[in-house]
């Protein structure tokens, strides 16, 4: 049944192009000598052709899991507020990217940086293809700018890793031992009300061979909180598989080989210049606040159309 859903939306997608190619074949012929309506037919032939292009990278996502939901992470690196103050910015980035193409967020589990922004922050974004866009996302982000916390103005440099993750539909079968792991519940932080405040509601799960910690808190009993810990724990041990299947395959391709805390993809330079750049595909923009704003499809499809390149 998935699959006879991502089918019908491609085969959907494409013969909404091609009636809108063929309404403005028709609008071409009837107005032919009126300035104005050509220069309308022109914006909507360009809009036409962006969504072209754009289906045609997502015919691109045929990975095992590409249709699925994504779950993210966002760590703050070292630098205290400085860098937790940059986690934070990232997280309206991807909120407002998901935002801008009809995704729905949830918030898992979040822990609040000691003066401002965020230590850490696990969302779910919920739509068709999220994982599949998303998922060159992970890695080491950096920032250059002129601090707003520090009192001589000075430019630092703070980093955030980010990690994404498919959410697994619950008839994939992925075992796991309970006696591997650590469950420890804990005292939600956060705004929350009382309940969540006052009682030990949030669950943190540790699978023991392979080190992954995942923790929920965004429910208000521990028996909520405890289910979703299981499909994210599940969730990564799925996309651990995922990526031992991908590294085998194509060992090559270093971009792939590592997405820990010392790969950085992406340099966000705010000061003296202004200059975002992907280190992976050598894109770049000077429009920083239209990224920081989440518009980085200009990332997300050059990554995309990279990998389809070299597949």
């Amino acid at each position: 049944m998935q699959e006879k859903t991502n089918l019908e939306y491609a085969v959907t997608a494409y013969q909404k192009m091609a009636q809108t190619l063929d309404e403005d074949i028709e609008m071409a012929e009837l107005y032919e000598d009126d300035d104005v309506s050509s220069n309308e037919l022109l914006v909507e032939l360009e809009k036409l052709q962006k969504q072209a292009e754009h289906q045609k990278l997502e015919a691109l996502l045929s990975g095992e899991a590409d249709h699925n939901d994504a779950y993210m992470e966002i760590h703050a690196g070292s630098g205290g507020t400085e860098a937790q103050d940059w986690a934070e910015m990232l997280l309206r980035m991807y909120t407002r990217w998901a935002e801008k193409h009809g995704y729905k967020v949830e918030y898992e589990e979040e822990t609040i940086g000691d003066v401002a922004g965020l230590k850490s922050i696990t969302i779910k974004i919920i739509g068709y293809n999220a994982y599949g866009w998303l998922k060159s996302e992970s890695g080491v982000h950096r920032l250059v700018r002129i601090s707003p916390f520090d009192s001589n103005a000075r430019r630092h440099t703070s980093f955030a890793s980010v990690s994404v993750y498919p959410v697994i539909d619950d008839e994939i079968e992925i075992e796991i031992n309970e006696s591997d792991c650590r469950i420890d519940t804990y005292r939600a932080s956060g705004a929350g009300g009382q309940h969540i405040n006052k009682t030990d509601s949030a669950v943190r799960i540790t699978h023991i061979p392979t080190g992954i910690v995942v923790q929920s808190q965004s429910q208000r009993s521990q028996f909520q909180n405890r289910e979703t810990a299981w499909k994210m724990l599940k969730a990564k041990l799925y996309e651990m598989e995922l990526k031992k299947r991908a590294d085998a395959a194509a060992q090559e391709r270093d971009n792939q080989q590592d997405n820990g805390w010392g790969y950085q993809i992406r340099s966000y330079v705010l000061q003296p210049y202004r200059l975002i750049k992907d280190l992976r595909t050598n894109v770049e923009t000077s429009d920083d606040r239209a990224v920081l704003d989440g518009d980085i499809d200009l990332f997300l499809s050059a990554y995309l159309a990279n990998q389809g390149i070299k597949g």
